[in-house]
């Protein structure tokens, strides 16, 4: 087992530079830790799209809680001071749901980070872009738009996301919460993407922390969270979410191609197992198999075209951890 774990290590190494840090629990016990390129148990990282999966569960969380009614609100109804603009009318139909199914339209045909993140309220700058010719329903994957969700929980909850997060997941969890950070032009959000080290969760200039990327956590963070989802919503004996949502948001809502998505989450599924997974830019993952009561958790520096982490998972790492059981 030693030569085999050796040579695995060896090819995270050589094929996988831009890996920090991989935790492997089968049935909430740690089989598996280890960091590579300099980095620690205790190093967070910049998680990207993961971000995205993480307020997929504030927002049962939220519901849970009674701040949200239900997905199939209307986004408008908690921005009631908005002004739509002049001739949209298809903002009006857009839910919750949409946004957490990427099914919600936008009047653009690539995302305009710059706009959007050099503006005072990145939320109120998201909702311009929503609407427009299409009607709700088609696929439609945007980083920015997800920033909805985020002014959704601020101002159903009456907290900022971060201290909603820390309440009800980082510190349930055993979580340390990360503080607030800003960024004040391109060449911070440019630091933040690359740095080697990294922390904290991003904030537009009001407050309002962002949603679909810009939240740093460690590998067991990340792994925490992957068991919670996996031990259906429940912590050392407390539900932090319920199983419900947990079902509703790893099974399909709507596809990308041939890529099953559900709530945030990625379906990826394979000879019937029911896994599922976050996956955020530069092979940040939380990967989940129900049937063999297996999770991964893989955190990895920024760099673009990155090896398929989740082919990494399936060709190595369940094969090399499931026969040592």
């Amino acid at each position: 087992m030693n030569n085999r774990i050796e040579n695995f290590e060896n090819l995270i190494k050589t094929d996988y530079g831009n890996i920090a840090g991989i935790v492997v629990l089968i049935g909430s016990e740690k089989v598996y830790e280890s960091y590579f390129d300099g980095y620690t148990a205790y190093d967070t990282i910049h998680v990207a799209s993961v971000t995205k999966s993480i307020v997929s569960a504030l927002i049962g969380i939220a519901i849970d809680q009674g701040f949200i009614k239900s997905i199939d609100q209307n986004v408008l109804e908690f921005f009631p001071d908005y002004t739509i603009k002049r001739g949209e009318k298809t903002i009006q139909d857009i839910t919750i749901k949409n946004m957490l199914t990427m099914t919600a339209p936008y009047k653009y045909k690539s995302e305009p980070y710059t706009k959007v993140y050099t503006s005072g309220d990145w939320t109120k700058a998201a909702m311009d872009l929503l609407g427009g010719k299409d009607n709700p329903g088609e696929f439609k994957y945007s980083t920015i738009g997800i920033q909805v969700l985020s002014g959704i929980l601020t101002h159903a909850t009456g907290q900022s996301v971060l201290h909603f997060a820390t309440d009800h997941l980082f510190e349930p969890l055993g979580i340390e919460a990360p503080a607030s950070a800003m960024i004040h032009c391109k060449e911070d959000y440019l630091a933040f993407l690359k740095n080697k080290h990294v922390s904290g969760w991003m904030m537009d200039p009001i407050g309002t922390h962002t949603a679909g990327w810009g939240l740093a956590l460690t590998a067991m963070d990340m792994a925490k969270i992957g068991q919670m989802y996996l031990n259906q919503g429940c912590w050392n004996g407390r539900q932090i979410l319920s199983s419900t949502w947990i079902k509703d948001s790893t099974q399909e809502s709507s596809r990308w191609g041939d890529l099953p998505y559900g709530y945030l989450w990625w379906i990826v599924s394979n000879e019937g197992l029911g896994c599922y997974a976050a996956l955020g830019d530069g092979g940040n993952v939380i990967f989940v198999n129900p049937a063999k009561k297996m999770v991964v958790a893989i955190a990895s520096r920024f760099m673009p075209r990155a090896k398929d982490r989740i082919e990494l998972i399936r060709t190595y790492i369940s094969p090399l951890f499931e026969k040592n059981q």
